[in-house]
């Protein structure tokens, strides 16, 4: 599987570089890179649990947000090499520690690499989370079919010139919701087991930015006309805080306001959507994690 690294066309970006010589648009080559992995305890209450989620952020992303949290290793290059046993072992490390599940953060980029290290576990394999900016081709989720067993993708935006001038993806609604189509196929709707924690599913996160709540709504509207409320949860997010490029976008330089966020919450419920709501006390930059550019464990 490692073959595809050799004309790269893991995302929608479809840049067919070689990974093995050069570096494709998410900024990464063959080898996999991680920032940080730990046990992480501010996820979905179902996805936290008490343990926390086993979460391991890689480094690169195929998309190019403006606004990005983590943009030490989405578009600045932090982090350091792993062989694929070593990634094995860095799960094996936080399923030691007691976390829930693993959660593979930002992965896209790696696949084929993620592919082999789950292979490790044979037929003891934890619970997986793939959680992704949402900006995936279908033909490469087929590649997790049976591998992983809850999604939880962000879907930031409706407009295509919001998308375009924030996360460089003019194409970015329908080719997310394309893959969220693909991912509800594979996992099916929400199963919890006898603690609350979530064991299948989807959960579509979005990001309520400041100065966009008509595409939020508007994102909402056609989320309800492809899924019935029973098929997926929504996590609706409200820790926007302006960092990285954001102050390059006058609209972006604020946090969003309580009537932005209620009113798109306002749009969830009235599309029967269930889910997970955050409070605004979460938009700091003192939640934001450490990463690492050296091994640290």
């Amino acid at each position: 599987m490692s073959d595809i690294l050799k004309e790269c066309r893991l995302c929608p970006r479809e840049c067919a570089v070689n990974r093995y010589e050069a570096k494709g648009f998410c900024g990464e080559g063959a080898d996999v890179r991680i920032a940080r992995a730990e046990p992480h305890h501010w996820e979905e209450p179902p996805i936290s649990g008490t343990g926390g989620a086993g979460t391991v952020f890689f480094s690169g992303c195929t998309l190019r947000c403006c606004y990005c949290q983590n943009y030490e290793l989405s578009s600045l290059g932090k982090g350091f090499t792993l062989s694929v046993r070593e990634l094995y072992e860095s799960f094996l490390r936080l399923l030691d520690m007691g976390c829930e599940n693993i959660e593979l953060v930002s992965p896209t980029q790696f696949v084929p690499q993620i592919i082999e290290a789950l292979d490790m576990f044979g037929d003891k394999r934890p619970t997986i989370v793939y959680n992704t900016g949402g900006y995936e081709k279908a033909e490469t989720l087929e590649l997790l079919d049976g591998y992983v067993d809850i999604y939880l993708p962000d879907l930031k935006y409706f407009d295509s010139a919001v998308s375009s001038a924030y996360s460089m993806a003019d194409d970015y609604f329908e080719t997310t919701l394309r893959a969220i189509r693909e991912m509800f196929r594979q996992v099916g709707r929400p199963v919890f087991d006898d603690n609350g924690i979530m064991r299948k599913g989807v959960i579509v996160r979005h990001l309520v930015l400041p100065s966009h709540r008509k595409d939020s709504i508007r994102l909402i509207e056609e989320l309800r006309k492809c899924f019935s409320p029973e098929d997926i949860l929504i996590s609706l997010m409200s820790q926007y805080t302006p960092v990285f490029k954001a102050f390059e976008h006058k609209e972006l330089s604020r946090k969003t306001s309580s009537f932005e966020y209620e009113s798109v919450l306002k749009a969830v419920e009235a599309a029967g959507f269930d889910g997970y709501f955050q409070a605004k006390s979460s938009a700091d930059e003192g939640y934001i994690p450490e990463f690492f550019d050296k091994k640290y464990y």
